[in-house]
C-alpha cells in the first residue's frame, strides 16, 4: 500500500483555513479588510462570547451580485488580481481569495449582500464550507456576514482558544487597528450588547487616536509629517515624557496596511535615543507610504509581515521624520493642577543631592475647616453677606505650638562651619566679586562694597553662606569662586548639608527672550515669569542636558584631566574585569585606569567635567551599564556612559547655587531648542499659565 496519498479537498481546506483563521480576531481582521476594499464608509462589528459563538460584520460598501456571492466562497477566488503582474504592485488589503473560504470551512456562515444596481439582495447559508441555500432577500446596499460556532467541526483547534474575555479583546484590537489605519471610515464595535468603540470617520487621525487609545494618549501625541524621496511618513508619536513599559502602542502601517516590523521599531526608538529612561518605550501611530512595487506583502499568510526592497531607506525615513517632529515640539510641558496629592516621579538616576523634607503636612485644620463649610454651599444663589460668612480663607494659620515645633526642629539641624578652603579662597579682588547681569539695574551700596572688597574682604561683616539657617531669604552663595573647594570639602566630610556647586557658564543672556527671574524653590526649581506664564525649570535636569550636549560636541573623545596623585579605587572583581575589558571605551570617556589586581584600579586620569570624589561612583555606574548587556553597540555604550558623566557633573537638587548662575541657566533653557528633556527623559521645564492659577484660586470658573 502506498504511503503517500492525496488529501481530500475538505481536509485540505481545513488545513489551509488554519493558516488564515487562528482565532476570532483573525476572522474580524479578514472580513473588515474586505469591507474596506469594498469602499465602505461605515463598518459595524458585533460579537458575543469573544466571537466564538456569534460574529457579525456589516458594511455599506459596493456589495456583490448573486453570482459573485456564490463564487466568493471558493478557494483563491478574488476580484483583486487578474494577472501575475498584479502581484508586483498590490494595493488592496485582501487579495489571496482565502478569507471567506477559510472562514466558511470552520464555521456556519450567513451572507446578505446587495449592489446598488440590484433591486433585491442575496442570502447565502453555508456550513463547514458547503453551500446549503441561496435565495433572494431584502437588504440594504452593502454586505453583512454572520459567523456562528467558530471551529465547531475542528475540536482540536477549539481547545487552544483562550477565555472569552481574551479572545474578545484580541478581536477588539483588530478593529482598533483598522480604525487607526482608515480614519476616513467610521468603525463601531459592539461586544456582548455593549458599545465598545465608535470613531467619527471624518478623516482626522487624531480623532481616531482619541477614540481608540483614549484622551490621555491623544493629548500626549505630536504630529509627524515627512518626505524622503519616494517615501513618506505621517501620523503621530508620543512625547518623550509619555512613555510605556511595553511596545504595545507602537502601531505601524505601510500603505494603510497594519504590519509588524523590527526595522520600523528600531527606527522609531533610535529617534528617541538619549531622551528616554531605560525600560521605557514610546508610542506611535505611523503610516509609511511608498510605491507598491517597493514592498512585498505576500510573505506571510496573515499579511502582518512585509519585505521591503530597501530597508535602509525605510529606516532613515522613519528615523529622521520622527526626530524632526520631536525637535519641533515645544519643550515646555503643561503643569497639571490636581486637588489630590500625586505620587512624585523618581529622581533622575545618579542624582544624589540631598532632598529637602518639609517639617510636616499641616492638613488637620484644613480638613476641619472644610468639614465646617455649609453642605449646600454650591448650586444656589448667595447674597454678598452670606458669601462672606460661608467663605473660608485660603491660607492655613500655623498655631503657636506648631511654630515652636518647627523652630526646634530647624535649630537641631547640624550646620557645618566654614571650611579652611573657603577662608583661603575668599580674598579681596575682582575674581570674587558678584556677577552683574545686563539689565539688572543700578548696583546697590552693599554690592558696591562687596565688589570693592571692603576693608577685610568681600565677606567682611557678613555671615558665611554655609552657616546661614535654611529658609533664609538672603543670597545663599556670594562667592562662586570658592564653590568648588567647599563642595569638595563637604563631599569628603560626608555631611548631608547641601553644599555649594561649581559655577555655571554665564552665557546666552544676550540672546535670551524677555523674562523675569523670580527665584528658586526647594533649592531645585527655578521660577521664571514670561508673559502670561510661570515657568518651573529643573536646574539639575537642565544642567545635565547642557553637559550631555557639550560632551557629544567634543567628538569621539572626552577631554580628560590628569591627576597630580593617582587614586586607588576598589571595585568588585566583576566590575573591575568589565572596566578593564572596555579600557578603550574608558579612554574615549576621559578615564585612564591601570589594573592593580584583586579588583583594585588605579585612576591616572578622569573626565574634566566631574570631581575626583565622583570618579569612582561614575565608573561603577558605567560598569553597571556594561553588565546589563542590553547596550549592544559601542555608540550606545558611549551614550550611556556620557549620561552618567553628565549627571555627575550637573548641579544637584538641594544644593546651593548662585542666583546669577540660575538666571543664566534659565536663559539657556529659554533660548536653546535642544534643552527639552534630560538624557533620561524627564522634562526640563514645565509651565503654569495665568489662567490655570486663577482657576485654582477660584478667580475665574
Amino acid at each position: 500500500m502506498s504511503k503517500i496519498i492525496q488529501l481530500s479537498p475538505h481536509l485540505a481546506n481545513l488545513i489551509a483555513a488554519g493558516e488564515v483563521v487562528e482565532r476570532p480576531a483573525s476572522v474580524v481582521k479578514e472580513l473588515v479588510e474586505n469591507a474596506v476594499d469594498a469602499g465602505a464608509k461605515t463598518v459595524i462589528v458585533e460579537l458575543q462570547n469573544g466571537g466564538m459563538t456569534f460574529l457579525r460584520i456589516r458594511d455599506d460598501g459596493c456589495g456583490m451580485s448573486r453570482e459573485d456571492a456564490k463564487t466568493a466562497f471558493l478557494r483563491h477566488a478574488t476580484s483583486k488580481l487578474r494577472t501575475k503582474e498584479d502581484l508586483v504592485a498590490i494595493g488592496t488589503l485582501g487579495f489571496r481569495g482565502e478569507a471567506l473560504a477559510a472562514t466558511a470551512a470552520v464555521s456556519r456562515v450567513d451572507l446578505l449582500t446587495r449592489t446598488a444596481e440590484d433591486l433585491e439582495g442575496t442570502h447565502l447559508t453555508l456550513e463547514g464550507g458547503k453551500l446549503l441555500t441561496c435565495e433572494a432577500a431584502g437588504c440594504p446596499v452593502g454586505t453583512t456576514i454572520v459567523v456562528r460556532d467558530l471551529f465547531f467541526n475542528t475540536p482540536a483547534r477549539m481547545k487552544f482558544m483562550k477565555r472569552d474575555a481574551v479572545e474578545g479583546s484580541a478581536a477588539a484590537g483588530a478593529v482598533q487597528k483598522q480604525a487607526l489605519a482608515h480614519p476616513e471610515i467610521s468603525f463601531r464595535l459592539i461586544k456582548d450588547g455593549q458599545p465598545q468603540l465608535q470613531t467619527p470617520g471624518d478623516g482626522d487621525l487624531l480623532a481616531a487616536i482619541y477614540a481608540v487609545l483614549g484622551r490621555q494618549a491623544a493629548g500626549e501625541m505630536v504630529p509627524v509629517e515627512s518626505r524622503w524621496e519616494k517615501l513618506g511618513v505621517a501620523g503621530y508619536v508620543s512625547r518623550p515624557t509619555a512613555t510605556r513599559g511595553t511596545r504595545a502602542n507602537q502601531i505601524f502601517f505601510v500603505n494603510n496596511r497594519y504590519i509588524r516590523s523590527r526595522t520600523l521599531t528600531a527606527a522609531l526608538e533610535e529617534a528617541y535615543r538619549n531622551q528616554l529612561m531605560a525600560g521605557r518605550f514610546p508610542s506611535c501611530v505611523l503610516n509609511i507610504s511608498m510605491p507598491l512595487s517597493a514592498v512585498d506583502v505576500n510573505v506571510h499568510p496573515a499579511k502582518t509581515e512585509v519585505k521591503f526592497l530597501n530597508e535602509r531607506e525605510i529606516f532613515d525615513c522613519v528615523h529622521y521624520g520622527v526626530l524632526g517632529a520631536l525637535n519641533r515640539t515645544p519643550g515646555q510641558t503643561a503643569f497639571v493642577m490636581r486637588d489630590a496629592e500625586c505620587k512624585p516621579q523618581n529622581a533622575c538616576p545618579g542624582e544624589d543631592g540631598p532632598t529637602q523634607a518639609l517639617p510636616g503636612r499641616l492638613t488637620a485644620d484644613r480638613a476641619a475647616s472644610e468639614a465646617e463649610a455649609p453642605e449646600n454651599r454650591f448650586f444656589k444663589a448667595m447674597s454678598a453677606e452670606e458669601y462672606r460668612k460661608a467663605a473660608k480663607p485660603q491660607v492655613h494659620t500655623v498655631t503657636r505650638w506648631e511654630y515652636e515645633q518647627m523652630t526646634k526642629t530647624l535649630n537641631k539641624r547640624p550646620m557645618p562651619e566654614p571650611s579652611q578652603a573657603l577662608r583661603a579662597a575668599v580674598r579681596p579682588g575682582p575674581l570674587n566679586s558678584p556677577v552683574l547681569l545686563p539689565g539688572d539695574g543700578e548696583t546697590t551700596e552693599n554690592e558696591k562694597q562687596t565688589a570693592r572688597g571692603g576693608e577685610d574682604g568681600p565677606l567682611a561683616g557678613k555671615e558665611s553662606p554655609a552657616s546661614r539657617q535654611p529658609g533664609s531669604e538672603a543670597v545663599e552663595s556670594e562667592c562662586p569662586a570658592a564653590a568648588e573647594n567647599l563642595c569638595r570639602d563637604a563631599g569628603e566630610s560626608g555631611s548631608d548639608e547641601p553644599a555649594f556647586e561649581a559655577p555655571l557658564p554665564l552665557n546666552g543672556l544676550d540672546s535670551a527672550p524677555s523674562f523675569r527671574y523670580i527665584g528658586e524653590v526647594f533649592r531645585t526649581y527655578i521660577l521664571v515669569e514670561q508673559g502670561e506664564e510661570l515657568l518651573l525649570i529643573d536646574k539639575h535636569a537642565a544642567h545635565e542636558r547642557i553637559n550631555f550636549e557639550r560632551l557629544l560636541a567634543q567628538g569621539t573623545k572626552v577631554l580628560g584631566q590628569t591627576l597630580l596623585q593617582p587614586k586607588t579605587c576598589r571595585f568588585d572583581r566583576e566590575e573591575a574585569a568589565l572596566l578593564l575589558e572596555h579600557r578603550d571605551l574608558l579612554l574615549t570617556l576621559g578615564y585612564d585606569v591601570d589594573d592593580l589586581g584583586e579588583g583594585d584600579l588605579l585612576l591616572r586620569q578622569i573626565p574634566s567635567d566631574i570631581r575626583e570624589s565622583d570618579a569612582a561612583a561614575t565608573l561603577s555606574e558605567i560598569a553597571d551599564h556594561l553588565r546589563d548587556g542590553r547596550l549592544d553597540t559601542p555608540q550606545r555604550l558611549r551614550d550611556e556612559a556620557l549620561h552618567t558623566i553628565a549627571c555627575k557633573a550637573a548641579i544637584k537638587a538641594g544644593y546651593i547655587t548662585d542666583p546669577a548662575e540660575l538666571k543664566a541657566l534659565a536663559a539657556q533653557v529659554l533660548t536653546r531648542d535642544d534643552l527639552k528633556y534630560c538624557p533620561h527623559g524627564r522634562p526640563i521645564c514645565t509651565v503654569i499659565t495665568r489662567r490655570q492659577m486663577e482657576k485654582q484660586f477660584k478667580r475665574i470658573t
